[in-house]
């Protein structure tokens, strides 16, 4: 029998996080003035760099240094809006961080400086020595406040990690916070959350063979979603959690089937010659669209569900390769792996149009994966031989999120958390 390792460590954290790398930012981004916080020094410093940090990662913010302001006010009645209007400044934040016996809570006000007002005040509660968690939920409001889409510094970020053995890591959506959720000599590959966020499903060949196991991200319990011996891959969950979509080989063909996650049963979406795989759920469960080579080349397909005996209908003609489509959040239009002569890149096509939009320019780029605000994606790529996750926001700004040791790859992003 062959020997492999196996651990299953839902609470164990890393030292290799990840380190964020801003590479590009959005011509023309809002410009912030951010006053450290009042209370507590210590917590207040480490709050204020997570913050700032949190809203630089979307390259559509120039956050301002306290020391390059005119003023430093503490509170509403010390704001005199012109010293903000003679640095261009669009928004000013200003916030105090109180602990009560065991309690923590931030209060904080965002104003609004061409007009002159207040535009937003919160109260945040958080977790005692979570102050990580709490920075990135006052940076969600600011995020929401100012650019009218909803945050997700508090998001999490699923990956597979490779340099000895194989890791399931699950990580704050900066980078931060690294947990491995399992740890083998065999590879992991496909990880997908649950519409909730609290399960998660993934690919190992622990087995000898691939086998689909969905993971309990609290407790760490885990179980083989089918007892068979056919190799089973790329699961995705339906928005209701309540089916996993699959590839099957069990006639000897890469079929797509949908799984009964309570009684098991499984039914057989596709039948074709041809390589059918990479399923992913429409936001409304209505449709499932998948990568298939029964045109000759991979190319999208889409099945609509609430048809009886509805063919595949493909959704891709531009290039000979189009393959690991993602539905954006509103519906709009799909994300997925383009090649362009002999580049393989992350493009966009929304339903409306009839021409894709090319959003990154590396050479193998890969696995793309839709944050839940539908503003960011990110996908891995590999340079000088390694992998590292990068990302692109639909405004055109890019980071990069390499690894201090090893390659990363296959991430996913969870849904909004809170």
């Amino acid at each position: 029998m062959k020997k492999f390792l196996l651990l299953v460590c839902f609470s164990g954290f890393i030292s290799s996080e990840l380190i964020l790398e801003i590479t590009q930012g959005t011509e023309d981004p809002f410009r912030v003035a951010i006053i450290k916080f009042n209370g507590d020094n210590k917590a207040t410093s480490e709050i204020d760099q997570i913050i700032k940090n949190n809203l630089m990662r979307s390259g559509e913010f120039k956050i301002f240094d306290n020391d390059d302001l005119l003023s430093l006010p503490k509170d509403e009645d010390e704001i005199v809006f012109n010293d903000f209007r003679i640095l261009n400044i669009d928004y000013l934040i200003i916030g105090n961080l109180i602990n009560e016996s065991s309690n923590i809570k931030a209060e904080y006000k965002v104003y609004d400086i061409r007009k002159g007002s207040k535009v937003r005040s919160s109260t945040v509660f958080g977790i005692p020595n979570k102050n990580r968690q709490l920075a990135h939920y006052i940076s969600d409001g600011i995020y929401e406040e100012i650019t009218g889409i909803k945050g997700i510094a508090s998001t999490k970020i699923l990956y597979v990690t490779q340099n000895k053995d194989y890791r399931l890591v699950v990580a704050d959506a900066d980078g931060k916070n690294e947990q491995i959720l399992l740890e083998s000599s065999e590879p992991i590959i496909s990880p997908s959350w649950s519409p909730d966020s609290k399960k998660v499903a993934y690919v190992s060949f622990e087995t000898g063979i691939a086998k689909v196991f969905i993971q309990d991200i609290a407790s760490g319990n885990r179980e083989v979603v089918i007892e068979n011996s056919s190799q089973i891959s790329s699961p995705a969950w339906s928005p209701d959690g309540k089916f996993l979509s699959l590839t099957m080989y069990q006639d000897g063909n890469a079929e797509i089937y949908i799984l009964n996650l309570k009684n098991k049963n499984l039914t057989r979406l596709t039948n074709h010659y041809a390589i059918d795989t990479e399923s992913t759920w429409s936001k409304k469960g209505s449709k499932i669209m998948f990568t298939s080579g029964r045109s000759g080349s991979p190319q999208l397909y889409e099945i609509n569900l609430r048809k009886s005996n509805a063919r595949p209908k493909r959704i891709t003609f531009e290039g000979n390769y189009n393959a690991k489509g993602a539905y954006l959040p509103n519906n709009e239009g799909i994300v997925f792996v383009h090649r362009a002569n002999t580049s393989f890149q992350i493009a966009l096509k929304y339903f409306d149009e009839n021409f894709i939009r090319p959003l990154t320019e590396s050479q193998m780029d890969e696995s793309p994966s839709i944050s839940p605000n539908g503003n960011v994606i990110v996908y891995s790529i590999k340079e000088e031989g390694t992998g590292l996750l990068s990302g692109v926001t639909l405004s055109g700004a890019k980071f990069k999120l390499p690894a201090a040791e090893g390659s990363v790859r296959e991430p996913a992003w969870s849904g909004f958390l809170r």
